[in-house]
């Protein structure tokens, strides 16, 4: 496994504590309108969000750059389009799942995600080194004991809730697919849009045409929501994850979960128990060890600088 700048790890933790800090927004957002509605006018808001953006780099690019983004235009709709439609189905899924099942069991199995991407990369030929794989379970023991109270019975909920975990992890492999052949803000812009048309699909087969008094209501946690969770997380995620091993990103983007955690301690005055904190502790460690230096890595740099 290479080792990965620090800005790009750094800007997929920042990713996480976006993600963790936006639970309490996307609970709150919940009280009015229905998991479609807000899921799609979120995912409008995070797309709009972007387009001033990509007009501002834009501007600074040059004119062979342009030109060259211009050549790979079909790459980066079918990139968008792929990675939109990974990223809808795995919110709504989510937003359902979540009605049927707890809230801890559907966070735990949710980051199961840090399981099914190394799974999932070895189908596209991705090394997983055993480091990798001995990090993946700490921070699954660690997820447990953090998320997990009762039992470990699949209900309905829970497998809709897994169902979400594969999309997340192929919209993970998809980004790595995708992000050093396009312009990462531009397909994040797309991938929000397609995103938004398919949850409002979902939404008026399910809830029909939203109120726009119940969502004018929610303004406050559906911006937050759309313009940072969406727009500016998941286009973090996107440039974060460029060079970066599909694995280690998913174990760094799962500290969403510890987060959350954190963020009900401090901003909301919830308690941690004992077993909650070791299951921070553990997750913290499962990251730091999957970036430590390989063992044969570091005798070649010593080499090299003798």
């Amino acid at each position: 496994m290479n080792q990965f700048p620090a800005k790009n790890l750094f800007l997929l933790f920042l990713t996480a504590f976006i993600w963790g800090t936006a639970f309490v927004a996307q609970s709150v957002g919940m009280d009015h309108i229905g998991p479609f509605t807000f899921n799609a006018v979120r995912s409008l808001v995070g797309g709009i969000a972007l387009l001033p953006v990509i007009l501002i780099f834009q501007r600074r690019k040059t004119p062979e750059r342009r030109q060259q983004e211009k050549a790979n235009r079909k790459t980066l709709l079918l990139g968008g389009l792929s990675c939109g439609l990974a990223l809808g189905l795995a919110s709504v899924l989510q937003q359902v799942g979540i009605q049927y099942t707890t809230v801890g069991k559907a966070g735990f199995i949710t980051a199961l995600y840090i399981v099914i991407v190394p799974i999932l990369g070895l189908f596209f030929r991705k090394k997983v080194g055993a480091k990798l794989w001995v990090s993946v379970v700490i921070a699954i023991f660690g997820l447990y004991l953090l998320c997990m109270s009762g039992s470990l019975r699949l209900e309905w909920g829970d497998f809709l809730v897994l169902l979400c975990a594969v999309c997340f992890s192929v919209h993970i492999m998809v980004i790595d697919y995708f992000t050093t052949k396009v312009d990462g803000v531009q397909m994040s812009c797309i991938q929000f849009f397609v995103a938004a048309l398919f949850s409002a699909v979902c939404m008026l087969f399910t809830e029909g045409v939203p109120d726009p008094h119940a969502v004018a209501i929610s303004w406050v946690p559906i911006l937050y929501a759309g313009v940072l969770s969406s727009g500016v997380g998941y286009t973090l995620q996107i440039i974060g994850q460029k060079g970066v091993n599909p694995t280690a990103a998913s174990l760094v983007l799962s500290l969403e979960s510890v987060i959350s955690v954190l963020a009900g301690w401090v901003i909301l005055g919830q308690s941690m128990s004992p077993r909650e904190i070791l299951g921070c502790v553990l997750m913290f460690c499962a990251i730091i060890l999957a970036q430590l230096p390989d063992r044969k890595k570091r005798l070649s740099e010593c080499t090299r600088e003798a």
